[in-house]
């Protein structure tokens, strides 16, 4: 069954890239970039997949066992916008092969000083470079920097200002996991990607990466009541254990209303968070959004924008904001 689907993905993606990734490519003049171009093919197809999948089984669940119901239904289509636009492909592929060359670069001048860099396949050698062994170490190294990565938006003002975006989202979807600014997709792309390949993840391996984690990461964010149960919500983030980490409050501020932090940052795995001591286990399913954007006595609700465009503006002006006023 498994090499009946990989077959036909692989007559689907040649049949799409021989009749129009590479007529176009070679009547644009970028012939020279067609290898890379077959394998955005690649990315696009497993972006194509997965919303089909997404929508095929998440969304009956959202249906059938909703948290809440929604107040803004154009909400979820323009996560959808979001969705479409960084699962097809276009983010992760510019990003992993503008840094591919250049950590290629790289590699071969250290080869001429007689340096080999790091491989994690090698780390041992008959147990580590074993497809199972290797992609799942590849996973928790990745994650683990992602973690870190999280907190960091949580942690630093101006990083928060774009990461906000995402968290301003009241009615959390299926799709809600791409609501990201384009500046912020961009940094956490590029970061990424350095990291996979200084730890060797090759590029077929890495589409694999990627498309695991967000899957996952679909589901985590989607309007269902589901979660693992004590060991499970412990091992893997479920949509329970992410909610309290978009929930109001709680899931922003470690030190009171208006500081930076929060609780529950693992993307893949929730250990990370008891590791480091930000988990936080609670046994309801709250109301997301961020703090500001509720009114208060003497301040208006802050407007994160509705539509793609505004919501962009405004977090760049969030950013400039909050890179000014000192550490909360």
């Amino acid at each position: 069954m498994t090499d009946t689907l990989a077959d036909w993905f692989a007559s689907v993606q040649a049949w799409l890239f021989q009749s129009l990734v590479q007529p176009l490519m070679f009547h644009a003049g970028f012939s020279e970039y067609l290898e890379d171009a077959f394998d955005g093919t690649e990315w696009f197809l497993i972006g194509v997949c997965e919303l089909i999948v997404l929508f095929l089984i998440l969304r009956p669940l959202e249906a059938v066992i909703p948290v809440h119901s929604f107040t803004d239904r154009r909400a979820r289509w323009t996560d959808f916008i979001y969705t479409v636009l960084y699962r097809l492909g276009a983010f992760s592929v510019l990003v992993f092969f503008l840094v591919d060359p250049l950590t290629a670069k790289i590699t071969e001048l250290l080869h001429l000083q007689g340096i080999n860099p790091f491989n994690l396949d090698n780390l041992l050698p008959g147990i580590t470079d074993r497809p199972l062994i290797t992609f799942l170490m590849y996973l928790l190294v990745l994650d683990l920097c992602e973690y870190w990565y999280h907190r960091a938006q949580h942690g630093f003002g101006w990083l928060w200002g774009l990461h906000s975006l995402h968290h301003s989202q009241q009615n959390m979807n299926l799709w809600s996991d791409d609501r990201n600014h384009l500046l912020d997709g961009l940094i956490h792309d590029v970061v990424m990607a350095v990291v996979a390949l200084a730890i060797g993840v090759e590029p077929a391996q890495y589409v694999l990466l990627v498309s695991v984690t967000r899957m996952l990461q679909s589901l985590q964010h989607a309007n269902v009541r589901i979660h693992f149960g004590r060991l499970g919500d412990a091992i893997v983030v479920s949509p329970r254990f992410h909610r309290w980490h978009h929930a109001i409050g709680i899931g922003h501020e470690s030190k009171g209303r208006g500081t930076l932090g929060g609780h529950n940052f693992g993307v893949l795995f929730a250990f990370w968070d008891i590791l480091f001591r930000s988990a936080h286990f609670g046994q309801t399913f709250e109301l997301t959004g961020v703090r500001d954007q509720l009114p208060t006595a003497g301040r208006p609700a802050r407007d994160y924008g509705r539509g793609f465009w505004s919501q962009q503006w405004l977090g760049l002006k969030r950013m400039v904001e909050f890179a000014r006023k000192p550490s909360r």
